[in-house]
């Protein structure tokens, strides 16, 4: 019986492993595939899509980078880090006044603030087209970094808040004997406390910013701030035919945040699991 059962766990293993890595495969072969073209010729592409390159040039990569792709990266970058700080600053900052503070109406502020996460982008496009017209803030960075903070800030205040619900309470009541005033207090001791999800909640709005595209799209008619994922839908309608370099392109916009998901994937698994989980 003892074998049998052991024997059973050999399968079960064998079939876990075979399974996860068939996975592996489904989810890296199509941009080890799409890396591989960029360094192709159209007739090399056209020809045997599946083969290794014959002549393995980065002259692809080059083309890209100097049709755009240099500009859309810099713009992505800077988006997704100006909008990274002020949501999660901004998130954080009103976690800590919901949940450490004793202000009126916060059940009201918190239902609010959440409201907002069943606000759907495509329902307020027209209203916010205007607005940002009127203000003289469309197709530029700050309607960019604007929209990318105002809609994220409820799903980042929901994970934060629910990390501070679980610390305790003697840590603010030990701060305030030492003299420690809330700007203290929220910067110097509850925020380190909330490492786990602060680093969660920083790896998931870069990659919502990084990849974002309505937005993109709908604010930025100008090519001087268009960001990664519109400029290379640019780069296809202007190169369609010369599909190595759109490849070229592709992969360019794909390893920043494949690395950073890579290394930090541990961390948004940990930060969630301590966040929602409390």
């Amino acid at each position: 019986m003892v074998s049998r059962l052991g024997f059973l766990g050999v399968i079960a293993r064998l079939f876990m492993w075979v399974f996860l890595l068939g996975l592996a495969v489904v989810v890296l072969y199509p941009l080890l595939w799409m890396a591989l073209n960029g360094f192709k010729t159209n007739a090399e592409l056209f020809g045997n899509p599946f083969a290794l390159p014959v002549d393995w040039s980065f002259e692809n990569y080059r083309t890209a980078w100097n049709r755009g792709v240099s500009d859309y990266l810099t713009t992505s970058v800077l988006v997704t880090v100006t909008s990274t700080i002020a949501t999660v600053f901004v998130s954080a900052w009103a976690a800590y006044g919901l949940t450490r503070v004793n202000i009126p109406f916060s059940k009201a502020i918190t239902a609010v603030i959440l409201g907002g996460l069943m606000l759907a982008p495509t329902v307020a496009l027209v209203p916010l087209v205007k607005m940002f017209q009127a203000m003289g803030l469309y197709n530029s960075f700050w309607a960019l970094l604007i929209l990318y903070t105002a809609f994220r800030v409820p799903f980042t205040t929901f994970l934060i808040r629910a990390y501070m619900l679980d610390l305790p309470r003697e840590v603010d009541e030990a701060a305030d004997v030492d003299g420690a005033g809330r700007w203290t207090a929220f910067w110097r001791i509850i925020l380190p406390m909330c490492k786990p999800i602060i680093t969660s909640t920083i790896l998931l709005h870069i990659l919502f910013a990084w990849n974002e595209y309505l937005f993109a799209m709908v604010f930025t008619s100008g090519s001087g701030v268009q960001t990664l994922p519109v400029g290379l839908t640019s780069l296809m309608s202007k190169h369609g035919t010369d599909f190595p370099v759109v490849f070229a392109g592709m992969v360019i916009a794909a390893v920043p945040v494949v690395l950073l998901f890579f290394f930090g994937q541990r961390y948004i698994v940990k930060g969630l699991a301590d966040g929602i989980g409390k």
